[in-house]
C-alpha cells in the first residue's frame, strides 16, 4: 500500500506557498471552501482558451466540444456518487440551490399532473435536525409556511450527536419529507444515515441528504445510503465556486415539477401552455455553469486519483491528533463530539474570555486562516448557549505541523488576554 504523501499533494495547490502577514499560510478553513489544485485551474483555463461556447445549442465545432466536455462532467459526478443513471445528476450553482430546488418543486406539485406523491398540505409534517446548515433548514421552513405543513426537528444532545431515541416520536406517519445533514459543518458529527432513512421509509417519507461536508472527505455511494435526494457543492470538493449538484432517483425527478422556467428545460412551448423536458434538463433552465462543471469534473478526477479512502484516513488521523492538543489549551471548550468516533474534520470551539471573532482575527496575524461565527447553523450555537464559535477544518493537504502552528498561535492568543 502506497503511503499518503501529503507533501506531494500540497505541491499541486499553488496558494499553499503564499505567506500571510509575513508567515507561511496555514489554511484551516476547508469546510468553508477548499483550495484548488493546479489541475482544476488548468481545466478551466483550457476550456475558456480553446473550447468556449454555449452547450446544447450550437452545431459548430466549439459548441460540440463544449457540450461534450460539460456532459462528460455529468458522467464523472454520476460515477463519483455511484449513481445508477447519469440523468439523475442535475447541475446547480451550489448546495443551497439544489436543496431549494427540491423544496420549491414540492410546493409546485399542487397542480402538476402526476405529482401527487409530492403534494404537501396541512396535517403533513416536514422533519429536519437541530444541527442543520441554514441551507437545509430555511427552505423547509418556507415550504411549511407555503403549504401549511408542520415543521419538526430531531434534537441534538450535549455531546453534539442526534437524539436517536426520539426518531419514532418525531418521524411519524404524517412525515412527508425528512431532510438532514450527513456531516455537520458546525459540529463535525457524522450522522447514521441508514438508521434515519430506515425510519423515514417505514412511514413513506422522502429523504433529502445534505452531503456538502461529507462528499469531499468520505466515499459517498447514493445506492448504499438509500436516500431519495442528495446535494453537494463543488467549491468544497476542491472544485470551483458556482457549481453544485442535486442527485435524485430518476423516477422521482421524472415526476417532479420544474423549479425554474427558461431555455433548455422545455419540451414544447406555445402561448397556450408548456410541456417540460425529461431530467436532468427539466431542472437546468438557462445557460448552465459550463466552465465550473468542467472544473468540478477535473476536481473529481483529482480526488479520485488520490483516493477518498486515503483522504478519509488522513483526515481522521488529523482529528485524532488535533483533539487532545486543542483540549490541552487552557479555557478551550470543544463544541461537538469530544472524540474522533463518527466525527469529521471540522472542530469548533470557544476560548474562555475571548470572543470567537477576536480569536479568528488574531490567529490570522499568525498566518492561520480559520472561520468564526455561527457557520450558518445558528440553532447549534443557541443549543449550546454561545454566540458563535471558532472553527478549524482540515483538507487533504492539511498537516500535523499546521495543527501545531494553530495550537501555538492559540496559546499566544490566550496569553494576550490573561497577561
Amino acid at each position: 500500500m502506497v503511503s499518503y504523501d501529503v507533501e506531494r499533494i500540497r505541491k499541486d495547490f499553488p496558494i499553499l506557498t503564499r505567506e500571510v502577514h509575513g508567515r507561511p499560510l496555514v489554511y484551516l478553513d476547508s469546510a468553508n471552501t477548499s483550495q484548488k489544485p493546479q489541475q482544476v485551474l488548468d481545466a478551466i483555463t483550457e476550456f475558456y482558451e480553446q473550447h468556449n461556447a454555449n452547450v446544447a445549442r450550437a452545431v459548430h465545432t466549439l459548441g460540440s466540444e463544449a457540450t461534450t466536455a460539460f456532459e462528460a462532467a455529468r458522467d464523472k459526478v454520476a460515477a463519483f456518487l455511484h449513481a445508477p443513471n447519469r440523468d439523475e445528476i442535475v447541475f446547480t450553482k451550489n448546495s443551497s440551490e439544489a436543496l431549494n430546488l427540491v423544496a420549491y418543486s414540492l410546493s409546485n406539485a399542487t397542480t402538476f399532473p402526476g405529482a401527487e406523491r409530492f403534494r404537501i398540505g396541512p396535517g403533513d409534517e416536514i422533519v429536519v435536525t437541530e444541527m442543520e446548515h441554514h441551507s437545509n433548514l430555511v427552505p423547509w421552513q418556507l415550504l411549511a409556511q407555503r403549504t401549511g405543513a408542520t415543521f419538526k426537528w430531531i434534537p441534538i444532545d450535549d455531546d453534539g450527536r442526534l437524539v436517536l431515541s426520539s426518531l419514532d416520536e418525531i418521524i411519524t406517519e404524517r412525515a412527508k419529507v425528512v431532510a438532514f445533514v450527513h456531516q455537520s459543518n458546525a459540529l463535525g458529527t457524522i450522522n447514521p444515515v441508514q438508521q434515519i432513512v430506515a425510519r423515514a421509509k417505514a412511514v413513506g417519507a422522502l429523504t433529502v441528504l445534505d452531503a456538502s461536508q461529507s462528499v469531499p472527505h468520505l466515499p459517498v455511494d447514493v445506492q448504499a445510503l438509500d436516500v431519495d435526494f442528495l446535494a453537494f457543492t463543488g467549491h468544497k470538493l476542491y472544485g470551483p465556486t458556482g457549481v453544485g449538484v442535486l442527485w435524485g432517483r430518476y423516477d422521482l425527478l421524472a415526476a417532479m415539477p420544474p423549479f425554474l422556467g427558461g431555455g433548455e428545460m422545455i419540451e414544447t412551448v406555445d402561448m397556450s401552455g408548456t410541456t417540460y423536458a425529461a431530467p436532468p434538463h427539466r431542472f437546468e433552465a438557462g445557460t448552465p455553469m459550463i466552465a465550473e462543471a468542467i472544473g468540478l469534473g477535473a476536481a473529481i478526477d483529482y480526488v479520485t486519483g488520490v483516493g477518498l479512502d486515503a483522504i478519509a484516513a488522513h483526515e481522521h488521523a488529523l482529528v485524532e491528533y488535533a483533539l487532545p492538543r486543542l483540549q490541552a489549551v487552557d479555557g478551550l471548550r470543544i463544541i461537538g463530539p469530544a472524540d474522533a468516533v463518527d466525527r469529521g474534520s471540522s472542530i469548533a470551539f470557544t476560548l474562555k474570555g475571548v470572543h470567537p471573532h477576536d480569536v479568528a482575527q488574531l490567529l490570522d496575524e499568525y498566518g492561520v486562516a480559520v472561520r468564526a461565527g455561527h457557520h450558518c447553523a445558528r440553532p447549534v450555537c443557541v443549543r449550546y448557549g454561545v454566540p458563535a464559535t471558532t472553527r478549524v477544518s482540515f483538507g487533504m493537504y492539511t498537516t500535523e505541523a499546521e495543527i501545531d502552528a494553530l495550537v501555538s498561535a492559540l496559546q499566544a492568543v490566550k496569553e494576550m488576554f490573561t497577561s
